[in-house]
Formats: structure tokens, sequence, C-alpha cells
């Protein structure tokens, strides 16, 4: 099991605590109306679906209630690097968060 640290709550807890939210950055279109059924259909359901380093969306249902983002590395499950929504990402080397 996980321990996620919530940079919210400032503390680690279980991964049962969570809701794992996806693909973290994906941008929704400024015009969704605009595309064609082709390109909300990606928009929707294609993700990159990494081996390696992955930054992800968490929501931690039994504490706080928020939505933050966690750099995981998909192969080997180390968390690299964890920011609250709105921060901006860390490199790609895996710089450590907390």
């Amino acid at each position: 099991m996980l321990r996620i640290y919530c940079p919210y709550c400032e503390e680690y807890r279980e991964e049962d605590e969570f809701s794992y939210g996806g693909e973290a950055h994906i941008v929704r279109p400024l015009e969704p109306e605009s595309l064609s059924d082709k390109e909300w259909g990606h928009y929707l359901f294609h993700r990159k679906n990494i081996k390696g380093s992955h930054r992800e969306m968490w929501y931690h249902a039994a504490g706080c209630r928020k939505f933050f983002n966690v750099q995981r590395n998909t192969v080997t499950y180390k968390i690299e690097a964890v920011y609250k929504i709105g921060e901006s990402a860390p490199e790609e080397s895996g710089e450590a968060g907390k």
C-alpha cells in the first residue's frame, strides 16, 4: 500500500484514504461545442499511459477532501513529488516533493 503525502493536511496517510483522479494537467477545450466527435472523444478518453514518471491527480476523500497532484513512477510506484493544484509541476528529473 502507498503512503501518500497530502500537501493540504501536511501529513502522510494510507492510500485507502485517497481516490485516484486520473492523469494530471488535462486541459479542457475552450470551446468544446466547436470540436468534432473525434476530437471530443480524444479529449475524453485518450490518455498517455506512461511507463515511468507520470503525473496524476488524487483526491483526499477521507481527509481534507481536496484534489492535488502526484508525480509517481508507474514501474516502481515511487512517489517522486506531491504538489497542490495550480502549482507548477516539478521537472521530469524526479525533483522530490514530500
